[in-house]
């Protein structure tokens, strides 16, 4: 690592002790709290299921009537879900179906394919073909939660499956913390959008479409403030107008120290700003500081440029500065081990995060062109490797993989 670099480590601990956790608390419907952070535990009132139920379709009996298989009883009651059934007579097996209660006498239930139904009306009969065990395809009450146990721990980033176990215990709403605030704008004279005429030495301004694309995949407020002329007084401007209100700023490019590099003087006119360069690849420049003063400052983030190394150090070190600041317990993703199918014989000296994709064969294969300015390599990609500095790899090499799944969320 070069002198006067920070290490990835260095500036992850930095932006995330500089990020203010959330405070806010509101209360959404339990339907819409997908992708929100959860700002308090939450408990079940109730025990899951609340009573013995069947796990099959079948018939309820009690074992002593079932001393060996072919076994004939009337049927004495019909209990579908959503019903109650009265005690099991002994004697008698009881029809049942999936999810129903479990009438008291009954210790067993026998799955209708092992059974013969006999009979028609009040005539019903059944053999059992198989002599059950005690609490066979029973679903014991509380076996899934205990009334008054924790479902779901604060700090929770909330998945589909979470607010399905919260509606299974009859939370209809939920605490959560406030959606963080974000203002977004991009520097550059050369910079167009799609669907305008592009001048000669111009370029289409991609950072607008991937840096929105990432913060509102993160659930985050996005106020877009376009693009701003390479102008100091354009810049300042334009910072104060998106410290306005919100708790982010994020920009891409003008943080170097080149003429038309405004951002950083601009930064510092209003507010404070760190500007590092980190030992990473694709990444290096990055700017951290706010935008302000006192507590209504904003914090800023600056990018690099490039477009992939724009994407690498939003999913690697922005996302985890966004995820403390909403409140979410955990921030870092989650790797893989997975085989290497290519040979990496000349690593960097910083450390890498190489596009990669999984193959036919199941290992991981590179995007031939790892350049910080190929985005194609982005879309191709199913993850990055992370490679420690100055570490060749070899095919057959186990390589920590971050599938995009872990950093798109």
């Amino acid at each position: 690592m070069k002198k006067g670099m920070l290490s990835f480590d260095e500036a992850l601990a930095q932006l995330l002790a500089g990020a203010r956790p959330a405070s806010d608390i509101e209360q959404v419907d339990t339907i819409a709290a997908c992708g929100r952070v959860l700002a308090a535990a939450q408990h079940s009132a109730l025990e899951v299921p609340p009573l013995d139920n069947s796990g099959m379709d079948g018939y309820a009996v009690n074992r002593a009537d079932v001393p060996a298989a072919g076994v004939v009883l009337p049927v004495s009651q019909r209990i579908p879900a959503g019903s109650v059934g009265t005690p099991l007579r002994r004697g008698t097996a009881a029809r049942i179906f999936t999810g129903a209660p479990v009438p008291p006498g009954a210790d067993a239930v026998v799955m209708q394919e092992l059974c013969a139904h006999e009979g028609e009306g009040g005539q019903q009969r059944v053999a059992i073909n198989h002599v059950p065990r005690e609490g066979e395809n029973i679903r014991r009450a509380g076996e899934d939660i205990r009334r008054g146990a924790e479902i779901l721990a604060a700090g929770t980033r909330l998945k589909p499956q979470e607010t399905g176990l919260a509606a299974s215990v009859g939370l209809a709403c939920l605490p959560v913390f406030r959606r963080l605030r974000v203002g977004v704008f991009f520097t550059g004279d050369e910079l167009v959008m799609p669907g305008e005429p592009l001048p000669e030495g111009a370029i289409f301004n991609s950072n607008r479409y991937t840096l929105r694309g990432l913060l509102e995949l993160l659930g985050c407020e996005v106020r877009d403030l376009g693009i701003v002329p390479d102008r100091l007084d354009a810049t300042r401007a334009v910072l104060r107008e998106a410290a306005a209100g919100n708790d982010l700023i994020v920009t891409s490019g003008g943080v170097s120290v080149g003429e038309e590099d405004h951002v950083k003087p601009a930064v510092e006119a209003e507010g404070e700003l760190s500007l590092w360069k980190i030992a990473i690849k694709p990444g290096k420049p990055l700017a951290f500081g706010r935008v302000g003063r006192g507590e209504k400052a904003a914090a800023f983030i600056g990018l690099p440029g490039n477009p992939v190394s724009s994407f690498v150090t939003f999913v690697m070190l922005v996302r985890p500065f966004i995820l403390r600041a909403q409140g979410a317990a955990r921030t870092a993703p989650r790797g893989l081990m997975m085989r290497a199918d290519f040979d990496w014989p000349k690593p960097d000296p910083r450390r890498e995060f190489l596009r990669a994709r999984i193959g036919a064969g199941g290992g991981l294969e590179i995007f031939p062109n790892q350049s910080a300015a190929v985005l194609t390599s982005t879309a191709w990609a199913d993850g990055l490797i992370d490679n420690p500095a100055g570490q060749a790899i070899r095919r057959g090499d186990l390589v920590r993989f971050i599938p995009f799944s872990e950093l798109l969320y």
